[in-house]
């Protein structure tokens, strides 16, 4: 089996719901052997520009995202699934033109408040309506997969102090985990 039947069906996968840890492992794998050392990646489905918005966006997502490389995550997959493919080229050019329609600007070029609005409108199922029903399905792709290829990041997990299987002498909660669930507590 190639590398690329591997990404392939990841990529399949992908398609039907979260990525598996070993998975996306291998998927990190073949985006840091496609970035040259010391190099700039170099996207393989998406264009240029359409894979500096899905960094830009993704970093709004996940802030710190590009540590953990999510954008050649999402490109590496994408490339090996035109489903995926297109789900993103079509979602980057829908957002690129409701952008200009509201601001007259590409979503790159947009000021980071106009950035935000327009991402709290796509943001929400609740705000669904025929104009912002593309935007809203790109949008729940595009961080559904942000956060998958983040987390499953070296940085990712570094960040959320995964240890692994291993057994602990003794468990404690954090007290801050504590104080949140007080605080949200009907009892309290």
């Amino acid at each position: 089996m190639t590398r690329r039947d591997i990404l392939s069906r990841i990529a399949a996968a992908a398609m039907a719901g979260p990525v598996g840890l070993e998975a996306a492992q291998h998927v990190h794998e073949e985006a840091a052997a496609a970035t040259p050392a010391g190099g700039v990646y170099k996207p393989k489905g998406l264009t240029q520009h359409e894979f500096d918005t899905l960094r830009t966006l993704s970093e709004i997502i996940v802030p710190g995202a590009s540590k953990g490389s999510a954008a050649e995550f999402i490109d590496l997959l994408a490339s090996q699934n035109t489903d995926m493919l297109t789900i993103y080229t079509g979602g980057i050019a829908w957002l690129d033109e409701a952008m200009k329609r509201q601001y007259h600007s590409d979503f790159l070029g947009a000021k980071t408040e106009q950035r935000t609005e327009m991402l709290d409108k796509i943001a929400y199922r609740k705000n669904r309506t025929a104009e912002l029903a593309p935007g809203i399905t790109f949008f729940n792709w595009a961080r559904r997969m942000t956060v998958d290829a983040y987390y499953t990041s070296a940085a990712g997990i570094k960040e959320v102090g995964y240890i692994g299987n291993r057994g602990m002498k003794e468990f404690k909660v954090p007290q801050e985990a504590i104080d949140y669930a007080v605080k949200r507590s009907p009892f309290a």
